[in-house]
C-alpha cells in the first residue's frame, strides 16, 4: 500500500508536471486554429499564399521560448526558487492567452506578440518544472514520475484538440469564437497551478544551494521522505555535493563549460533534445492538419483525427511508466528511434505508390496513413517523448541544473524554429515523400544513443557525475566538510547514517 508521504510526493510532482500541459496545449492550439476559416479570415491569411507567414507565426512562440529558456528560466529558478519559476511562467502564459484571444480584427501583430510572450512564460515554466520533479522524487521512482511529465504534454494536446473538435461542430453558430474558445481555454491549467504552488514545499536542494538553509531543507524533506534516517542521509548527500561544487567548481552558465564532464553532458543532452524534434513529432504536431488536408478535404474529419491522436498519445505515454525504470533509458531511445524510422519509411512509400485524385488520396489510403502515423506516436511518446525529458532532468549537478535544463529543453525549439519555418513549403512541394527525411534522422538517432548515451537508471542525482568522467561530488564534499567518504571504488565503506552523525558535529 502506498504511504501518505509517497502519495504526497506524487501529488506535488503532478502539480509541477502540469506545466507540461501548457506546452502540449499551445503546440496543439496553433495546429487547430489553422483548420478554422474564421481564424484565417480574422487575420486575412491564406494557407497557400501565406505559407511562409504561417510558419513565422508558429516560430514566434519558439523564439520567445528560446530566449526565456536560455537566459531567464535558469536564473529565475535558481534565484527565486523552482516554484516561483513555474508560477511566473504560468502567469505570463495567462496574460499572453488574452492577447491572442482578443487580438483586434486583422491585427496579426497582436496575435504574434501573444505568441512571443507565451513562449517567454513557458520557457520559464518548462525550465523549473522538470528540475522541481527531479529534485523532489526519490531515485527509485524518478523515471516513473518524470514519465508523467511527457504524459501531461499529451493531456494538453487532448484538451486542445477535443475543444477544437467540439467548436468545429458548431462553427457556423459560434463564428470567430470557434477559434477564440480554443485559445482562451489555455488559461485553465496555469490558473490551477498558480493556486496550488504556494501550498507545496520548495526543493531542499534549492534551500541549501541558495542560502544554506539546512533546517528549511530538512523540513521540506520530512514532508516527502519516509523516515528521519532517509531525511538525514539525503540532507548530507546534498550538502556534500553542493559544498564541493561551491568550492571546486562554480555556479551558473560559466560552470557549464568549465567542467569537461558537465560540458560533455550538455552536448549530449543538446543532441537528444534536438533529436526529439527531428524525429518528426514536433513538425507533425504543428502541421498534421496541413498533412491530413492532402488526404481529406473535410475539416471536421481532420479535427476528429487530431483529437483521437491526442487521446491515444496519453495511452501510449503510459507505457513509459512501466518501462523506463525496468528496461532503462537507452533501451527506450533505441527501440523508439528504429520504430519511428520504419513508420516514416512506410508512410512515404504509401504516399508515393498510391494515386492522388483531385489533390487528395482515396479514403482507404488515408485510413492506412493515419494508422501509420498513430503507430509512429506509439513509438514516440514513451521513448523520445518522455525519456528525453527524464534523461535531461537527471544528468546535471545542482550547481548547473536549472541553466542546463533550460538550455537543453529549449534547444528543442531551436530545432523547431528551423523546421517549422520551411516545412510548409517543403510539404507543398514534395508531399508525403518529405517524410523520408525523418526516416533517415531516426535511424541516425538510434546509432547516436547506442554509441554515446550512458544509462542513468536509478542513479542518485548527487552521484551521477561519475557516469560522465566527473568527480563524485558527494565524496569530494565529504572531504571538504571533514567527514568520512561514502562507498566508492577506492574509498572506505561508511554507511550514510554514520556519515550523517559525523556531519552533525561539523
Amino acid at each position: 500500500m502506498v504511504s501518505s508521504k509517497r502519495a504526497y510526493n506524487w501529488y506535488i510532482s503532478m502539480v509541477a508536471a502540469g506545466c507540461m500541459v501548457l506546452y502540449g496545449y499551445d503546440a496543439s492550439v496553433f495546429n487547430s486554429v489553422q483548420g478554422s476559416d474564421n481564424w484565417l479570415n480574422w487575420f486575412n491569411l491564406d494557407t497557400k499564399r501565406d505559407a511562409y507567414l504561417i510558419g513565422l507565426i508558429n516560430t514566434a512562440y519558439t523564439i520567445g521560448a528560446i530566449v526565456s529558456g536560455f537566459f531567464f528560466g535558469g536564473p529565475v529558478a535558481d534565484y527565486f526558487g523552482r516554484r516561483v519559476g513555474m508560477g511566473l511562467g504560468c502567469f505570463i502564459t495567462i496574460i499572453a492567452t488574452f492577447l491572442q484571444t482578443f487580438a483586434p480584427y486583422h491585427n496579426l501583430g497582436c496575435f504574434i506578440g501573444g505568441r512571443v510572450l507565451i513562449g517567454l512564460g513557458q520557457g520559464m515554466a518548462l525550465t523549473a518544472g522538470p528540475v522541481y520533479i527531479g529534485e523532489m522524487a526519490p531515485p527509485e521512482i524518478r523515471g516513473l514520475i518524470m514519465a508523467f511529465w511527457q504524459l501531461f504534454y499529451s493531456v494538453g494536446s487532448f484538451i486542445a484538440y477535443w475543444t477544437n473538435y467540439a467548436a468545429s461542430l458548431h462553427r457556423a453558430k459560434l463564428g470567430e469564437w470557434d477559434w477564440k474558445i480554443v485559445v482562451i481555454f489555455q488559461i485553465l491549467v496555469p490558473i490551477i497551478i498558480i493556486i496550488l504552488l504556494p501550498f507545496q514545499p520548495e526543493t531542499p536542494r534549492w534551500y541549501i544551494q541558495r542560502s544554506g538553509n539546512v533546517e528549511a531543507a530538512r523540513k521540506a524533506l520530512r514532508r516527502i521522505r519516509e523516515t528521519e534516517q532517509d531525511v538525514e542521509e539525503e540532507i548530507l548527500a546534498i550538502r556534500e555535493a553542493i559544498e564541493y561544487e561551491r568550492e571546486a567548481i562554480s555556479h551558473g552558465y560559466s560552470a557549464l563549460f568549465k567542467d569537461p564532464s558537465v560540458r560533455k553532458r550538455l552536448y549530449l543532452a543538446f543532441g537528444l533534445n534536438i533529436g526529439q524534434q527531428l524525429t518528426g513529432q514536433g513538425t507533425l504536431n504543428s502541421y498534421s492538419t496541413a498533412i491530413y488536408k492532402k488526404v481529406w478535404t473535410n475539416n471536421s474529419t481532420i479535427n476528429l483525427i487530431n483529437a483521437l491522436n491526442a487521446t491515444f498519445g496519453i495511452l501510449f505515454t503510459l507505457n513509459a511508466t512501466w518501462t523506463v525504470d525496468r528496461f532503462g533509458r537507452r533501451w527506450l531511445f533505441i527501440v523508439g528511434a528504429i520504430g519511428m524510422g520504419l513508420c516514416m519509411l512506410v508512410v512515404s512509400v504509401v504516399g508515393l505508390t498510391t494515386p492522388t485524385i483531385n489533390g487528395t488520396k482515396t479514403e482507404p489510403v488515408g485510413i492506412s496513413i493515419v494508422f501509420l502515423l498513430f503507430f509512429f506516436i506509439f513509438f514516440y511518446k514513451p521513448t523520445w517523448g518522455a525519456t528525453t525529458w527524464i534523461w535531461t532532468s537527471e544528468v546535471f549537478s545542482v550547481n548547473v541544473r536549472a541553466q542546463a535544463v533550460g538550455m537543453c529543453s529549449q534547444s528543442q525549439n531551436v530545432a523547431n524554429t528551423i523546421f517549422q519555418q520551411f516545412f510548409p513549403i517543403f510539404l507543398n512541394k514534395s508531399g508525403l515523400s518529405c517524410l523520408f527525411l525523418f526516416m533517415a534522422i531516426n535511424f541516425v538517432l538510434a546509432a547516436y544513443v547506442y554509441f554515446l548515451i550512458p544509462e542513468t537508471k536509478q542513479v542518485p542525482l548527487e552521484e551521477i557525475d561519475v557516469l560522465f568522467g566527473g568527480a563524485n561530488h558527494v565524496d569530494k564534499g565529504a572531504n571538504i566538510l571533514g567527514v568520512a567518504e561514502s562507498k566508492t571504488q577506492t574509498g572506505p565503506v561508511v554507511s550514510e547514517t554514520e556519515r550523517a552523525k559525523e556531519v552533525s558535529t561539523v
